[in-house]
């Protein structure tokens, strides 16, 4: 096992991707705010890693790529980013519901937890360089 494959180090990792995702998905929410009958779309990756701990979702089957694999729950692999549409609401008269108050403040909010992921991630290789180097 390698020094960054911690399970803690996995999930700052798929943490950093989620948040990248994120701010795509943010992105062209903003690009399209003028679009007739555009729909919003969202991420969902804390809420599943919350469930996931919490134990609502028990375990996690492992991917199979052949039907004749053994089909088991592995438990500590990590969901990954769920991108959604929000087609339900609608906040203008053509349609569209990005509210540019709301992908604004979304924005400021991933930005800062992809700011505290990276500052874990950097912690954990300084510990690990620390122990390695002896000083």
């Amino acid at each position: 096992m390698g020094l960054l494959n911690s399970v803690s180090f996995q999930r700052l990792q798929a943490g950093l991707d989620a948040a990248n995702i994120r701010q795509n998905v943010l992105a062209n929410n903003v690009a399209n705010a003028d679009t007739p009958n555009f729909k919003r779309s969202d991420v969902a990756f804390e809420s599943l890693l919350r469930q996931q701990e919490s134990g609502i979702q028990a375990s996690l089957d492992a991917k199979v790529t052949d039907s004749r694999h053994f089909k088991f729950g592995t438990g500590t692999s990590l969901p990954g980013p769920a991108v959604s549409m929000d087609a339900t609401t609608s906040m203008n008269n053509n349609g569209n519901n990005v509210d540019m108050d709301r992908e604004m403040a979304l924005s400021a909010e991933n930005q800062l937890r992809y700011n505290s992921y990276v500052q874990q991630i950097n912690s954990q290789i300084t510990m690990m360089r620390t122990v390695i180097e002896g000083r």
